[in-house]
């Protein structure tokens, strides 16, 4: 869902993968820079060009199942979505409150947050 689920703009129905090589660990174990992109998505804080991108079509990502990702974008959200849900809750919730106010997504995608929580590998 989050950092790496589409950190791109649509081009041929893909989003671009100019930004497929960030190191996704080093985000999520630096409260720092993990902080940085969290308070970009929720509009308290300024963005990196990597911010920007995602925050402009996470929720198109959302909306269409990440459709356009591709392979690596798709682990990617995974990883991330995990990290957040195991490891950092109240951002979680925060995130979701923004980009997710009806509930609509968290019923979507209650099967693959029920795997995660459980430590199961999701399905898609």
């Amino acid at each position: 869902m989050l950092i790496c689920s589409a950190l791109a703009r649509p081009e041929d129905d893909k989003y671009t993968s100019k930004f497929d090589n960030i190191n996704l660990d080093e985000i999520l174990q630096s409260n720092r820079l993990l902080n940085n992109y969290v308070n970009c998505l929720l509009d308290k804080g300024s963005c990196t060009a990597e911010g920007k991108e995602l925050k402009k079509v996470l929720p198109d990502a959302l909306a269409n199942e990440c459709a356009k990702c591709n392979e690596k974008q798709k682990q990617g959200a995974e990883k991330v979505i995990r990290f957040f849900i195991t490891s950092k809750p109240e951002e979680w919730k925060k995130l979701s409150e923004v980009y997710d106010p009806t509930g609509e997504y968290t019923k979507k995608y209650n099967t693959q947050i029920e795997q995660v929580k459980r430590g199961e590998t999701v399905t898609v």
